[in-house]
């Protein structure tokens, strides 16, 4: 696999002369309501900032067409999950540890593998973890990030706590179904603000 990166593909479509604005990586610029430089011309996806993945685009398509319908659309950039279709796979939301260091925010770590997990063990399918970020003061989580199999999946338990602001007790304490690749996150949430029940 080789992967050299992305970039939009505006080149040669003329926006400048139409008086569309765009940056020096060639993105169109959009408001918060995705409306470029010319009121009536908005734009959306792999063309305007933020991650170029087809789930993001498909999303900035709802929230653009109801800020024309003069609804409340909305995305949050920082809340797309991004997901390797590997085996095994891997899938992250959120922050990253080098970028709350960066920041200067302190965080708990949480961490469990998923050679603990019982669903793990009966699929024979034991490699890689579930790591929880979560602030060290509010326990709020900030960032999520998985290497295992169906971690695209279970990633989107993470997206919902990050919109609405959960701690990682939050969701260390919703029941969650035995045996299930999923209880690896409500484990590695309980080693972020106390400690795992297995190990």
């Amino acid at each position: 696999l080789v992967s050299i990166g992305r970039r939009p593909v505006t080149e040669g479509l003329n926006l400048e002369a139409q008086g569309i604005a765009m940056d020096r990586l060639g993105r169109i610029e959009v408001d918060d309501h995705f409306r470029t430089a010319v009121p009536s011309v908005f734009a959306i996806g792999d063309c305007i900032p933020g991650p170029m993945l087809a789930h993001k685009a498909e999303h900035d398509g709802i929230a653009c067409v109801e800020n024309i319908a003069g609804m409340a659309g909305h995305v949050n950039w920082d809340n797309v999950p991004g997901v390797v279709y590997t085996h095994p796979e891997a899938a992250d939301v959120g922050r990253t540890e080098e970028e709350l260091k960066e920041a200067g925010i302190e965080y708990n770590v949480g961490k469990f593998m998923f050679s603990a997990n019982s669903r793990a063990k009966a699929n024979r399918d034991t490699e890689g973890f579930v790591k929880i970020l979560a602030d060290k003061t509010t326990d709020r989580i900030l960032g999520v990030h998985i290497l295992g199999a169906a971690a695209g999946e279970m990633i989107h338990e993470a997206c919902i706590g990050i919109e609405y602001g959960a701690s990682s007790e939050d969701l260390a304490r919703v029941c969650h179904a035995h045996p299930t690749q999923a209880e690896a996150f409500m484990e590695a949430c309980l080693d972020a603000y106390d400690k795992p029940i297995h190990m």
